[in-house]
C-alpha cells in the first residue's frame, strides 16, 4: 500500500528508519495475512527464518509440514503404546509398591502430554498461516499419520489444536 501521499511530519517518527518500505514494494519481508489466501513467495511459517521464497522452498515446507504432523501423530500412538504398557507393569507389582510407581509413572505421562500439547500448539499455529497450501499440508499430514501410526488411537481427538 502507498502511503507517500500521507502526511506523517507531526507523528514522531523522523528518528524511525523506514528503508525499503517506499513506493509500496515490500521487497523480500515476511506478509502477514489475517485471512485466508493462496500466497506462494515471502510467505513466513511460524518464524521469520522459516522464510519462503519460491515454488521449491514451498514444496520443501510442505513436505517437512506433512512430516512434522505425521511425527505428531507418532507421538500420539507412541504415548498411548506407552501408557499401556505402564499400567500393565504398575499393577504387575506388589501392591504396597504400587502407589509409588504409579507417581513415577503419572509424571512420565505428563511430560509426553505436555510434549503433545506443545507440538499441536505448533501445529495449530503453522495452520494459522491462513494460507490454503500449508493447511492442506497439515490436514494431509494427519491423515496420513492417523492411517499409519493410528490404529491403536481414537479418531476423536483429547487435544484437538491441529
Amino acid at each position: 500500500m502507498d502511503h507517500s501521499h500521507m502526511d506523517h511530519s507531526g507523528m514522531g517518527h523522523s528518528g524511525m528508519d523506514h528503508g525499503g518500505h517506499g513506493g509500496g514494494d515490500m521487497g523480500d519481508m515476511c506478509k502477514m495475512n489475517m485471512l485466508f489466501n493462496w500466497d506462494t513467495k515471502n510467505l513466513c511459517i511460524v518464524f521469520s527464518q522459516w522464510h519462503i521464497r519460491s515454488n521449491t522452498s514451498l514444496l520443501f515446507s510442505l513436505i517437512a509440514i506433512m512430516l512434522l504432523t505425521i511425527g505428531y501423530e507418532a507421538l500420539r500412538a507412541a504415548s498411548h503404546r506407552y501408557e499401556e504398557a505402564l499400567t500393565k507393569r504398575v499393577q504387575a507389582i506388589p501392591r504396597q509398591n504400587q502407589e509409588q510407581a504409579g507417581e513415577r509413572a503419572h509424571l512420565i505421562k505428563g511430560a509426553l502430554y505436555a510434549l503433545q500439547t506443545f507440538y499441536a500448539f505448533m501445529l495449530m499455529l503453522i495452520f494459522m498461516t491462513y494460507n490454503g497450501w500449508v493447511m492442506i499440508a497439515v490436514t494431509l499430514g494427519a491423515f496420513v499419520g492417523y492411517v499409519t501410526f493410528g490404529k491403536r488411537t481414537s479418531a476423536t481427538k483429547d487435544n484437538a489444536c491441529h
